[in-house]
């Protein structure tokens, strides 16, 4: 088994990798929104913030404020700023860890979101920054993919970023639907959230032009095939803990590959019908809190674990 401190960096790289990319795509379809001149605005604003925690909408006037808090604040711990730096330091930790290709992607992009013109290029053109800024997050995966042994290393990396996906869009899905039920959001609005989860074509391609609540809530859940989904994103979190654990002996700990089983199995075996019965905010406030136990369990298993497990007898 890889040193504690090894996968402790990688794990929470593809986390912040993978929340500077919701939040720039969620600043950046709340910005957009604003050439809306109906509702619409003020119902994007109020799911985007809603899906990071933030309780109070922001009126149409002030949207680019808080995109720009989105991007840019080193106070708040969701900023792409601050996700983007955090992953860097964790790359740093472990550089002989990670590819050239790896480190020069995540240390450019940590450049041109820290740096002293960060601001003005935003203040310029914020959909072209933010649009830059996904583009490298999404080279930065690339050359995880392509660069990078898939062995321990890599499975700690792409677990986290799974880990946090299945959260962030569990979060998304609640904003929109969880408390509200399935009603009370326009088509553009409907649309919108398709592209904060970033699912607008692979949707329209099942579903062409019909954008109900009922059909996002299945795709973005149970899509089987949509990399994206919640169901493909746990079994993504089953398949990679799985492995990982199978050279780890618990000991009685905690088991993270059976929660990770245990909610593979909830979202294979649960149906929409079910769903509409029983209300979405339940089952999405599970998948949330069942992330959060297998987060736990990695922290106690491969990372906080006991002395007598870290040395030979």
């Amino acid at each position: 088994m890889m040193l504690a401190r090894v996968a402790d960096s990688l794990y929470w790289v593809g986390r912040y990798v993978e929340r500077a990319e919701h939040v720039s795509r969620l600043a950046d379809v709340m910005l957009n929104a604003t050439l809306d001149r109906s509702n619409a605005a003020n119902q994007t604003a109020r799911i985007a913030l809603g899906a990071l925690g933030d309780t109070v909408t922001a009126s149409e006037q002030n949207l680019y404020d808080a995109a720009r808090v989105l991007a840019l604040d080193l106070e708040d711990s969701n900023s792409v700023r601050v996700t983007v730096a955090m992953a860097r330091e964790n790359a740093r930790q472990v550089r002989d860890q990670i590819t050239t290709e790896m480190w020069e992607r995540l240390n450019m992009l940590y450049l041109r979101v820290t740096g002293e013109s960060a601001g003005r290029t935003f203040d310029r053109g914020s959909s072209a920054f933010l649009h830059e800024v996904i583009a490298d997050l999404h080279l930065f995966k690339g050359a995880a993919d392509s660069t990078m042994s898939h062995g321990e290393g890599w499975r700690f990396l792409v677990l986290g970023m799974y880990i946090e996906r299945a959260q962030l869009v569990a979060r998304l899905l609640k904003a929109a639907f969880g408390e509200g039920g399935l009603g009370g959001n326009d088509h553009v609005t409907l649309m919108n959230v398709l592209r904060m989860g970033c699912a607008l074509e692979p949707y329209l391609r099942t579903y062409t032009a019909e954008i109900e609540p009922r059909h996002i809530l299945d795709f973005l859940l149970f899509g089987e095939d949509f990399p994206r989904s919640i169901r493909f994103s746990t079994a993504r979190i089953e398949e990679h803990m799985a492995e990982i654990a199978s050279h780890v002996a618990f000991a009685g700990r905690a088991r993270p590959e059976r929660l990770a089983g245990r909610l593979k199995a909830r979202l294979e075996f649960t149906d929409l019908e079910e769903l509409e019965s029983t209300g979405a905010g339940a089952l999405l406030t599970s998948v949330m809190g069942d992330c959060t136990r297998i987060h736990e369990a990695i922290y106690q298993t491969f990372v906080a674990y006991p002395l007598e497990m870290r040395l030979p007898a």
